[in-house]
């Protein structure tokens, strides 16, 4: 199972609603996942497949971390057209967390 982390600056609001329509997309998609909202700072020491943020955060990862910006925590289209691609192309790789 893919672990996504969701991040916002408190890992409450924006990245908790993220994180809950990633994982309605995924479950209407077949694709098994687990999407689960963090703070920023707590995020940047955990593994995770993928890590989906707004381009804010997602600049202040390390080089080389597997982070995508959304254009928006809210709208389902864009989320799913922003995360979708890399969520197949890990799924194509076989990826896991290390």
């Amino acid at each position: 199972m893919l672990q996504i982390l969701t991040v916002c600056g408190n890992g409450i609001g924006s990245s908790n609603l993220l994180a809950m329509k990633i994982n309605q997309l995924a479950k209407a998609k077949g694709i098994a996942l687990e999407a689960k909202s963090m703070d920023f700072n707590s995020a940047r020491g955990q593994k995770a497949d993928l890590i989906v943020t707004v381009k804010e955060f997602a600049d202040q990862f390390p080089k080389g971390s597997p982070v995508v910006a959304v254009r928006s925590y809210v709208n389902k289209k864009q989320i799913e057209e922003d995360v979708f691609p890399h969520l197949q192309a890990l799924i194509q790789k076989g990826g896991q967390v290390e």
